[in-house]
């Protein structure tokens, strides 16, 4: 009877212990994530050096052979962090065939494994890694109302893109966006765009305000035609022309009749 107690004690003490260090597991887990640590693997030696081949050949004329930057070119990369890298070689805004050249999205210049290579390197001089990013962790009425006090002034209400008041800079549509890059956006600042620290949007701010960004591509239009989604100015314009050609038309109609 001793034995079995005793046996009966062990296996429940080592149980709780195994529950014991998965629950510290997963709060670790939880715990970096909250905190913007990526879930995936650090980068490989392999795709370090690989990424290293490919920036002394496609990017080292402006930013320097060992990411230093050279003067009137590129500025220095070291501790830009892979955040900053993923995001403008996945938009396409980097490499740009004129370094005075505003950096706009095209089609990226390299394919996914090679921008993880660089991603990489660029990444190996420290900074911000590439955010973990889960729109539905968000909330679409409270991204609404940041997207509206901290961006619509540029992009438009919609996220159609507009013009930059006293820039001259254009802030471009956000409909070809992913959740990852929106983030990426917001941490970076790239061009004429502000940064917003974690202080100013936290990780919710941040996947509330992707979460409602990717709900404007494709909105329900409850009042009828969209009209390109760019705000209430065209509506009202198309307002006042049907409005206008009525009364032409009601005016024309009274004048026939009166003459009669």
């Amino acid at each position: 009877m001793t034995r079995r107690v005793r046996w009966l004690a062990a296996a429940l003490a080592t149980t709780s212990v195994a529950f014991a260090a998965l629950g510290v597991t997963l709060f670790a887990s939880a715990t970096g994530q909250a905190a913007g640590v990526p879930a995936t693997a650090a980068a490989s030696p392999s795709s370090v050096a690989r990424g290293r081949a490919l920036f002394v050949q496609a990017c080292s004329a402006c930013h320097g052979f060992n990411a230093r930057g050279v003067a009137d070119m590129g500025p220095s990369l070291i501790g830009v962090g892979a955040q900053a890298a993923d995001f403008y070689l996945s938009t396409g805004r980097m490499p740009l065939n004129n370094p005075r050249d505003p950096p706009v999205r095209n089609p990226p210049a390299f394919n996914r494994q090679q921008i993880s290579d660089l991603v990489a390197y660029v990444g190996s001089f420290g900074g911000p890694p590439i955010p973990v990013v889960d729109p539905a962790q968000g909330n679409l009425a409270h991204g609404f109302q940041e997207f509206t006090l901290s961006c619509a002034g540029c992009h438009q209400v919609g996220a159609a893109g507009g013009i930059v008041t006293g820039t001259g800079g254009v802030a471009p549509p956000l409909n070809k966006v992913t959740g990852v890059q929106i983030v990426e956006a917001l941490r970076t600042g790239p061009f004429l765009m502000p940064r917003f620290t974690p202080r100013q949007l936290s990780t919710y701010d941040a996947d509330s305000v992707a979460r409602y960004v990717l709900s404007t591509r494709d909105p329900a239009d409850p009042g009828g035609w969209g009209i390109g989604h760019i705000g209430p100015v065209p509506e009202g314009m198309v307002a006042w022309f049907i409005a206008l050609v009525a009364l032409v038309l009601v005016a024309r109609v009274i004048g026939e009749r009166g003459e009669v």
